[in-house]
């Protein structure tokens, strides 16, 4: 794979990569800021040639690993498992992680705080239900249990329930009782959460016992 480098062309369809030719031939894509620091005429070493790809796959999987955090905050293992999915190898991918949470791109408690914080707003869950699935994103215990400790599931539960009120407002109280503890357990909170729910939805709508 040694040779001399006989020509340096930008890609047609991504300038910002270039195209390295050795002895005449093509023998691989560099990006444009790493293909800066070649000259035609110069003579590349096999190990030369392999770090050059090192480095190479290493920037392009940390590029992906940031478009995929760009659309909202991820766990470590999150990152993992996509970078796994495009095949890129598990050297690289340790050492891009690195460098995410050098750069603060990837935090495991911001992003447990973060998924909380967005289930209390949009979709209310009980903490159970939040453990499984911050587990399930490869959250550390500890973690989890330090970012579980602020939620309030009697508020949550609440907050799950209070915009399904006007629909359930005709309902007879056995009845309200029933949707309350089937959508309120479907979401993981236990009795004791529930009937506290149920309760103030009781006073809610003026449903006496």
């Amino acid at each position: 794979m040694a040779g001399t480098i006989t020509a340096l062309k930008f890609q047609r369809r991504n300038k910002e990569r270039v195209n390295v030719y050795l002895d005449g031939e093509y023998a691989f894509g560099l990006a444009a800021v790493e293909a800066a620091r070649l000259r035609k005429g110069q003579v590349l070493s096999d190990a030369e040639i392999a770090a050059l790809k090192t480095r190479d796959e290493q920037a392009r999987a940390f590029d992906r690993a940031v478009r995929f955090l760009g659309y909202r905050p991820r766990s470590r293992e999150e990152v993992e498992r996509y970078l796994r999915g495009k095949g890129v190898d598990g050297e690289v991918i340790a050492s891009v992680v690195r460098r995410l949470e050098q750069a603060d791109y990837l935090d495991d408690e911001v992003f447990a705080r973060f998924w909380v914080e967005n289930r209390e707003q949009f979709r209310p869950r009980s903490r159970r239900a939040l453990r499984y699935e911050l587990r399930q994103k490869g959250v550390d215990d500890q973690i989890i249990a330090r970012v579980l400790n602020e939620v309030d599931e009697e508020a949550a539960a609440w907050r799950a329930i209070e915009g399904r009120l006007p629909r359930w407002a005709t309902l007879a109280r056995d009845e309200l009782r029933q949707k309350i503890m089937g959508y309120l357990s479907r979401r993981g909170f236990d009795y004791g959460i529930i009937l506290l729910a149920f309760e103030k939805a009781c006073q809610e709508l003026n449903i006496e016992d």
